[in-house]
């Protein structure tokens, strides 16, 4: 497993963990990041990503983005 900031870009992945507290864990199942779920990096800016996830682009922080394991 490896942080989703290591993930190429246009690649479809599927996460596998979510680490983290119950709150961060609960913000990004909300943003749509679930375990199992299928998500792709569009871009990234200084370690920040754009992500598709469910349909929808989200931008998620380094910081967090280092919590979502494909």
């Amino acid at each position: 497993m490896m942080p989703i900031n290591f993930a190429d870009k246009g690649v479809p992945v599927i996460i596998r963990h979510i680490s983290g507290n119950s709150e961060v864990r609960q913000h990004l199942a909300d943003l749509g990041f679930v375990v199992g779920g299928e998500a792709t990096v569009i871009s990234e800016t200084d370690g920040n990503l754009i992500v598709n996830v469910k349909n929808v682009r989200v931008a998620v922080g380094k910081q967090l983005a280092a919590k979502i394991m494909i």
